[in-house]
C-alpha cells in the first residue's frame, strides 16, 4: 500500500516505468499530439462550415482563425498548468491544489458528467451515420457493438487506446487535407469573398460555436499518469494541437466558401463541396471521415472519462473498486466499464440528451478552474524545475477568464440551470466523501 499523503504530485514520472499511482508510463510525447487532436477534430467540423457562413458570411475565415486565437488562451492556461504534474485527472487536480478540496471536486465531477453524456450521444451518433433509425435491431447493435469494441481497447492498455486515437485522427485529418489540397485551387474568388452579411442577431451563438468547435483539449491531460513525459510532453501536444487544428479548420472554411455556392444552406457542406471538384469519390472520402471523427472522439472520450472517475474515487468520491487498477493492463478498468455501462443505457434511450445541456457549464468549469489556477500554482509551486510559465504575468490566466465569461453570457438559460443543478448534486456527493488513507493497489483489483 502506499500511503497517499506521501505522493508528491510533482514527482517527474520515469518513461518506460511505472508511475506513483501505479499506472504503466507508456504514451510518447507525438501519440500525444495524435490523442489530442483526435479529440478536438471531431463531426462538428464537418457541419461547422454552413452554419459558420450563414451567420458570418465572408468573415466566417478570419472569424475561425480569431476563435483559434481565442482558445490559444485558454490552452496556455492547461499547458502551464499541466506542466506542474504527472498525475491522472487534469482539470480536477489543478482546481483541487489550487482552490481545495471542494472546488477540486466540483470541476472534476462535472467533467466527468460531461464525458458521460459525451459517450451516449457519440455512440447513437455512430448509429444514425450508418443509417439506423431509433428503435430497430440494427440502432441498438450499432451502438452496442461500436461501445463495446472502444471499451475492450481501452482496458487492455493505455497503449492501444492511444494508438486506435492516433488511427482515428490520421483517418479523419486526411480527408480533411484531401479536400483542402484538391479544393485550394477550385476557389473561385467571387463565392469565397461575397456572401451573407453578418448577422448581428446570432453573433452570440456563432461566438459560442466556434469557440465549442476547439474544445477537447482539456481533456488532453486526463491520463497523465500514463504519459512517459507529462509535465514536458502535454503543454507541446496542446500548442502543437491547436496550430494544427486553427491551420485546417481556416483552410475548409475557405475553400468550401469559395467552391460551394449558397454554402449557408447546405446540410452537408464539406460533402457537397467536395462533390464540385472531386465528384462522388470525395463524398465517398468525406463520409468515411465523418464517421471516423465520431467514432475516434468517442474513444479518446472513453479512454479520459474514466481517468476523471478513477481520480475521484481515489480520493474518496465514490466506490472504493472505482480507484482500482487492472492487475495485468494497469488500466482504471473498473471505472471504463462502469463508465459504459452507463452510457450504453443512456445511448440505447436517447435520454442522454438531458445530460447534454450540462456540457457548457460543464467545460466551463473545468477552464475557469484551470485559468484561475494558474497564477496559485505558481505561488505553491515556485521551485518546480522545468515548468512551462506563461509570459506577462497574471495577463494570459485574466483573459481567459474573460473568454470564459464570453461562454457563459452565450450559453442558454436551461444550461445554466442544468449546471446549477449538476453542482448542488455535487455538493451533496462530497458531503459524503468516505475516508481514504491509501491508493488500492494494483493486486487488488
Amino acid at each position: 500500500m502506499s500511503d497517499l499523503a506521501s505522493i508528491d504530485p510533482t514527482a517527474p514520472g520515469t518513461a518506460g516505468s511505472e508511475g506513483t499511482e501505479g499506472f504503466r508510463r507508456a504514451v510518447s510525447r507525438w501519440e500525444i499530439v495524435g490523442f489530442s487532436v483526435n479529440d478536438v477534430i471531431g463531426s462538428g467540423i464537418y457541419l461547422l462550415p454552413a452554419t459558420a457562413a450563414l451567420y458570418l458570411g465572408p468573415m466566417s475565415v478570419w472569424a475561425v482563425v480569431l476563435a483559434g486565437f481565442a482558445v490559444l488562451l485558454l490552452v496556455l492556461c492547461f499547458a502551464e498548468a499541466a506542466s506542474h504534474f504527472d498525475r491522472a485527472g487534469s482539470g480536477y487536480i489543478y482546481a483541487k491544489t489550487a482552490f481545495g478540496d471542494l472546488a477540486g471536486f466540483e470541476v472534476g465531477w462535472m467533467t466527468w458528467l460531461a464525458r458521460l453524456s459525451s459517450v451516449a450521444a457519440l455512440s447513437a451518433g455512430f448509429a444514425q451515420v450508418l443509417g439506423a433509425k431509433a428503435g430497430e435491431v440494427g440502432w441498438y447493435a450499432a451502438i452496442f457493438v461500436s461501445l463495446a469494441a472502444l471499451t475492450l481497447i481501452n482496458i487492455i492498455g493505455v497503449k492501444s487506446g492511444v494508438r486506435t486515437s492516433v488511427f482515428f485522427a490520421v483517418g479523419k485529418t486526411l480527408p480533411l487535407v484531401a479536400f483542402i489540397l484538391f479544393g485550394l485551387p477550385q476557389v473561385s474568388m467571387a463565392l469565397a469573398t461575397h456572401g451573407n452579411a453578418i448577422d448581428t442577431k446570432k453573433l452570440g451563438e456563432a461566438v459560442l460555436l466556434l469557440l465549442f468547435a476547439y474544445a477537447g483539449f482539456e481533456n488532453t491531460a486526463a491520463p497523465a499518469g500514463e504519459f512517459k513525459n507529462p509535465k514536458r510532453d502535454v503543454p507541446f501536444a496542446l500548442i502543437a494541437q491547436i496550430v494544427i487544428v486553427t491551420l485546417i479548420y481556416s483552410a475548409v472554411q475557405w475553400v468550401a466558401l469559395g467552391t460551394l455556392p449558397d454554402l449557408a444552406h447546405s446540410k452537408k457542406p464539406l460533402a457537397d463541396a467536395a462533390q464540385m471538384f472531386l465528384g462522388t469519390w470525395g463524398v465517398v472520402l468525406l463520409t468515411i471521415g465523418g464517421s471516423l471523427s465520431i467514432l475516434g472522439t468517442n474513444n479518446n472520450t472513453v479512454l479520459a472519462g474514466p481517468r476523471y472517475l478513477w481520480a475521484l474515487a481515489r480520493d474518496g468520491y465514490g466506490p472504493a473498486y472505482l480507484a482500482k487498477l487492472h492487475p495485468r493492463f494497469r488500466t482504471p478498468a473498473a471505472a471504463i466499464l462502469t463508465q459504459t455501462l452507463i452510457a450504453l443505457p443512456l445511448a440505447l434511450s436517447g435520454t442522454f440528451t438531458s445530460l447534454a445541456a450540462l456540457s457548457v457549464i460543464a467545460r466551463l468549469a473545468t477552464y475557469v478552474g484551470t485559468a484561475a489556477a494558474v497564477p496559485i500554482l505558481r505561488r505553491k509551486m515556485p521551485a518546480n524545475p522545468g515548468a512551462f510559465r506563461l509570459p506577462f504575468g497574471p495577463t494570459i490566466p485574466i483573459l481567459a477568464c474573460i473568454l470564459c465569461a464570453v461562454f457563459a453570457a452565450s450559453a442558454e438559460p436551461k444550461n445554466l440551470i442544468a449546471g446549477a443543478v449538476a453542482i448542488l448534486i455535487g455538493a451533496l456527493i462530497f458531503k459524503a466523501r468516505r475516508p481514504v488513507s491509501t491508493i488500492p493497489s494494483s493486486e487488488e483489483a
